[in-house]
């Protein structure tokens, strides 16, 4: 546990595999935590890991200050702070919620302007490097506010980030981990190209991995391609093309790598490139 200073009281909505993993860090570092999720099984984990549990976010009690929300999708973070049963109906003013689910910038940006006529703020805060990061406490938060809700931030997520990187506004968080995610699902699908067109010469590519890593065609996707799955990689170039479309840009590239991730999660899957002995 760390020091003895008074710790924040705070709430997960979304306690899956990432969302489990940080509920266990802040236990750990001496939080108290009340876990809110619609499946009765991670519930249940969430008791054995010493958080209170609740069914629907209103129901997370009001001396809970901080509330982290790490469900999947856009409508989702919708519906947890502004919905019926959402965050804003129960929260006391003064509180923060702090989105670290993936969304599109404008999401967030709205969500402020609610949160902010109930006397509410918006910690914008994805978070990066997958769920091993998740396990060992060292993710990196992308995030956007101000600067007193940031700090406020820093001080609950230190507890499972290693890094945390304030970017601006609320919606720069956001534009950070989206570019993050458009430069690996680029890296991964040219992995995928560049991999069949060595294998048609007979080259060893685990060997070529090797040597590529040493070089500038290195990238954490050739280091990580096992874990690799592009799960949800067509939902974050969706984000991206709701960027681009607002911002009145033509990117071929990125459209191009929108239509082609639909299929690599399919051929990694089934036929990807054999970059690992594995």
């Amino acid at each position: 546990m760390a020091d003895g200073a008074i710790k924040e009281r705070v709430g997960i909505v979304g306690v899956g595999r990432m969302g489990l993993a940080m509920l266990k860090h802040l236990v750990q570092h001496g939080h108290q935590v009340t876990a809110c999720d619609l499946d009765a099984k991670q519930l249940d984990k969430a008791r054995e890991a010493g958080a209170a549990t609740v069914e629907t976010p209103d129901e997370i009690p009001r001396e809970v200050r901080f509330v982290i929300v790490g469900v999947g999708y856009d409508a989702e973070v919708n519906e947890v702070i502004s919905g019926v049963h959402g965050l804003l109906g129960t929260l006391a003013r003064g509180s923060i919620i702090a989105v670290s689910s993936t969304a599109k910038p404008n999401t967030v940006q709205v969500l402020d302007r609610i949160a902010q006529q109930n006397g509410v703020d918006i910690l914008d805060a994805p978070i990066c490097r997958g769920r091993f990061a998740a396990d060992d406490g060292t993710l990196l938060a992308m995030v956007g506010g101000k600067p007193d809700v940031v700090e406020r931030g820093r001080a609950v997520y230190r507890c499972f980030c290693s890094d945390y990187a304030h970017l601006g506004d609320v919606g720069h968080g956001q534009v950070g981990k989206t570019m993050n995610n458009l430069l690996l699902w680029m890296n991964a699908v040219g992995l995928i190209e560049a991999g069949k067109l060595a294998e048609s010469t007979g080259i060893d590519l685990a060997k070529l991995r090797e040597a590529l890593l040493m070089s500038s065609g290195a990238s954490d996707a050739l280091k990580e391609w096992d874990m690799i799955s592009f799960t949800w990689a067509l939902k974050d170039m969706q984000i991206v093309a709701d960027m681009t479309d607002r911002a009145g840009l033509s990117l071929p590239i990125t459209g191009a790598i929108k239509e082609l991730v639909k299929d690599a999660r399919r051929i990694k899957a089934t036929n990807a490139p054999k970059w690992t002995k594995v």
